[in-house]
């Protein structure tokens, strides 16, 4: 009993250490800065991809649903998104009655809508923040340094609090990592054990001692087939959530495969076992998601079950059609497509500024060993810092191949990245004052940058459409505007998160309680994204569907308010274009600043500008440099417009 007592805390984790008091104040920003909340936009899949259809299916309100979710050739897994977002969506759902009645708050309006979903998913991110922690605990390495500076990331305060998948993907790679990192110490430490015993075994002079040493071996725990549930099935979510997953997941597993492989104790049955083993426990978290996509796109149902007649095409496999899809370089043209060059040269910089720069560096210079056949300056291919190498370096190089690329396809990387370079911006007691000098420099620039860019995506990209959705959803819910149709053209800004205004569900069958008679509630809200077409192009829709609504209003008495949401850099343009006009005006309802849109950047005012002469008491010529500099800052908002019919359209 004391033997196996020594050998279990020989190999046992060691006791929790203290965070650093600025971490927690990180942490507290983090919560802060999204309870605020973000008016950043970085993305529509952010909330098309998983917000917008899971609310859908909660609140039984009308969304807009991709060609993602479209049942004929589905690609997105259900599943992921309902378990995360799920919580916090059912959380409104349900209290919701008892916060109006007893507190008198709507919980179903935008700030809350947008707030309560991303705190979950923020308290989710401080995963991240344990793995790494606990990984650096384990291996011995300094976890203050590095989990200072993962928190102050941009990237965790702003991408890793929002519904994107890519977040989902982080935190299963974190926890992914955590998990090999533990596996391959325990395997590490059993090993050593092992054949010290093995040793002292073949080494024993008598019967008696041969015997006890033996006896010391049975003790020993079973590492082999450590954690291989749990790894499986985190893989197989990932692949669900992302297929790109497999990247991310690639380097882990291998390293996992091979723990201990070239020791006199662990040999290639063992790898081969471990890989079988894999494989076998993937299998029933697979069948449970393809099964939960062909139930919720309709590809089986219950009278398919209890007739027995299934066949393969009641099955849907998700990641398949997502592969099949973005293997057709005709689809990704749809998307954009991107120089391979883009991820290390522009993704890397734009995420992870100095200490991507840095990494970019150092990982040349390690690749130069290679080359080079200096193995012994190359970390140890077993070791903690090889699997955090190449799971730095695989998953971008891989990603790097397809020709469509985001910068937040590769978020996941900053854990490996973080534990492998987060330590090179502090300097210690052996450096020269040279070094320390640059560290410092280099630190400051760190947090700088993260600052300039927390502020950039968390409020101004494309700032405007959250308090553009809060104004509409008010004149929504207005007793007065009950049943008027409502117009929405938006044009050179990203979509409106159609969740964001509760809609009434136009699918929903509702039943007279009276008379028993079944109805459906025509649609009164309508709205038309653009793009970025001409604004000639705009008007043109806008005069057809300006027509109809004149028509409805004649024939059925529908009245209704047309709106157009443009950035301020097309005021100008968006004014002369609508007098062409001479039935209708335009009335400015809200300027909404700041909204930084790529569609449509504003040029620096000359000494004619007509923007800075309509809206500043001083003439375009007369304006000094710091005043043209004012006037173009004031260009990045989003003018809301209101449509005001003033004549009978002449034909």
């Amino acid at each position: 009993m004391f033997v196996d007592t020594e050998i279990l805390k020989a190999i046992s984790f060691k006791e929790t250490a203290k965070l650093p008091c600025r971490y927690w104040v990180l942490v507290f920003l983090r919560f802060l800065y999204t309870i605020l909340p973000q008016r950043g936009y970085i993305h529509p899949d952010e909330f098309f991809q998983n917000v917008e259809v899971i609310a859908g299916d909660i609140f039984s309100i009308d969304v807009s649903k991709t060609w993602e979710f479209d049942p004929k050739f589905p690609i997105r897994n259900i599943l992921v998104p309902k378990m995360i977002l799920g919580p916090p969506l059912h959380f409104i759902q349900f209290f919701n009655p008892y916060f109006k009645h007893y507190v008198g708050i709507d919980l179903k309006t935008p700030y809350y809508l947008l707030v309560i979903p991303r705190l979950f998913i923020c308290f989710l991110s401080l995963i991240n923040d344990f793995c790494l922690y606990r990984i650096c605990v384990l291996y011995g390495q300094n976890f203050r340094h590095r989990l200072t500076i993962f928190a102050s990331s941009y990237v965790v305060f702003v991408y890793c609090c929002r519904s994107f998948s890519n977040t989902f993907e982080t935190i299963l790679f974190s926890m992914l990592l955590l998990i090999v990192a533990e596996s391959m110490q325990k395997s590490d430490k059993v090993i050593y054990h092992n054949e010290f015993l093995k040793e002292k075994y073949e080494n024993a002079a008598t019967t008696v001692e041969k015997v006890k040493i033996f006896k010391l071996s049975t003790h020993l725990p079973q590492h082999s087939l450590n954690n291989v549930i749990i790894l499986a099935t985190i893989v197989v979510i990932g692949i669900f959530n992302r297929p790109t997953f497999v990247c991310f997941a690639f380097a882990p597993i291998f390293f996992w495969l091979h723990r201990g492989l070239g020791s006199t104790v662990v040999g290639f049955k063992d790898f081969h076992f471990r890989i079988f083993t894999f494989i076998v426990c993937g299998i029933p978290s697979a069948l449970l998601l393809i099964l939960v996509d062909s139930g919720y796109y309709g590809y089986i149902t219950m009278a398919d079950v209890e007739s027995l007649q299934i066949s393969w095409d009641n099955w849907v496999v998700t990641p398949l059609n997502f592969l099949r899809y973005n293997s057709d370089t005709g689809n990704l043209k749809k998307h954009g497509l991107h120089p391979r060059w883009l991820h290390v040269v522009v993704n890397v910089p734009l995420l992870f500024n100095v200490l991507g720069v840095l990494a970019t560096i150092m990982l040349s210079i390690n690749a130069y060993r290679f080359v080079r056949g200096q193995y012994s300056k190359l970390p140890r291919i077993q070791s903690i810092t090889g699997l955090m190498m190449f799971s730095l370096v695989i998953p971008i190089g891989v990603l790097s191949y397809f020709p469509h690329q985001e910068a937040r396809f590769i978020v996941p990387v900053l854990v490996p990245l973080i534990y492998l370079f987060g330590n090179y911006l502090y300097s210690n007691d052996i450096e020269g004052r040279f070094t320390r000098k640059w560290k410092f420099i280099f630190r400051y620039v760190w947090y700088l940058i993260n600052i300039l860019l927390a502020i950039f995506f968390g409020f101004i990209h494309q700032g405007g459409i959250y308090p553009l959705a809060k104004s509409i959803h008010q004149d929504l819910k207005r007793t007065s505007n009950y049943g008027q149709h409502t117009y929405v053209v938006t044009t050179h800004s990203y979509s409106i998160p159609t969740y964001l205004l509760q809609l009434e569900s136009t699918t929903k069958v509702y039943k007279d309680k009276k008379t028993g008679h079944k109805y459906r509630l025509s649609p009164t809200t309508f709205i038309h994204k653009y793009g970025s077409i001409p604004v000639e192009a705009l008007f043109d829709k806008v005069d057809t569907m300006l027509t109809n609504a004149e028509r409805l209003k004649a024939e059925h008495n529908k009245n209704y308010k047309f709106n157009i949401v443009t950035p301020c850099s097309l005021d100008i343009q968006v004014k002369k274009t609508a007098a062409r006009y001479n039935y209708f005006k335009l009335d400015q309802v809200a300027s909404y600043f700041p909204h930084f849109s790529s569609e449509a950047l504003p040029t620096f005012p000359g000494i004619r500008h007509e923007y800075c002469a309509r809206n500043s008491s001083v003439p375009p010529h007369k304006m000094i440099l710091a005043e043209r500099l004012g006037c173009y800052l004031s260009m990045y908002c989003l003018k809301h417009y209101q449509v005001r019919v003033i004549a009978t359209k002449l034909y």
